[in-house]
């Protein structure tokens, strides 16, 4: 883990987990992922989307809400990049079902880009690209092809990847010109 000086204006963090809730606060009373970001002297720390309790990855945390916002929002179209390990046969069809789009119950859905990997006896990793991330989409779009997603992992966001050696649970700040190339997505 990656400490750094407590400061008042923090730049952005990033964070990656896949054992800690992904709110700020859990009726449980599980760990939640804002318990391992340093505290801020002043302001609060906003997440840049979420992840659900089964998808790990990156995750991205600024005390800039108009940035959290701006970050978010679908007219923003920034690419958020996932690896998942599918259970079932994908097919060519399925692959350009995915492509051409999805009619989902909250609309149309559709990843721009998807690469095949490496092949197991009943399942087979894929790497894909959305540009919205509204909830459980890379999920949803695989189960509308009667597919199982059993692993999910978001390993970049715009043009900043999860660096291989962040553990889970763990964060790492930002350096200045990747804090400047978050601003100007």
């Amino acid at each position: 883990m990656i400490r750094r000086p407590p400061r008042s204006t923090p730049k952005p963090s990033s964070a990656a987990s896949d054992v800690y809730k992904r709110q700020r606060h859990d009726t449980e009373n599980r760990p939640t992922v804002f318990e391992n970001l340093p505290k801020l002297n002043a302001g609060r720390w906003v997440s840049v989307g979420r992840l659900d309790i089964n998808t790990s990855g990156l995750m991205l945390f600024t005390n800039k809400g108009e940035l959290a916002n701006r970050l978010m929002h679908p007219s923003s179209m920034i690419e958020r990049e996932y690896i998942a390990r599918i259970n079932g046969l994908v097919t060519k069809k399925v692959l350009q079902n995915l492509i051409n789009g999805v009619e989902l119950e909250d609309g149309l859905a559709r990843f721009t880009d998807v690469q095949e990997g490496k092949k197991g006896k009943t399942n087979q990793w894929f790497a894909m690209v959305i540009m919205e991330g509204r909830t459980r989409e890379v999920r949803r779009l695989w189960e509308s092809q009667n597919l199982e997603v059993s692993r999910l992992k978001r390993v970049r966001y715009g043009n900043l990847f999860l660096p291989a050696s962040l553990r889970q649970g763990s964060y790492k700040e930002l350096s200045k010109s990747e804090v400047n190339v978050i601003e100007h997505l």
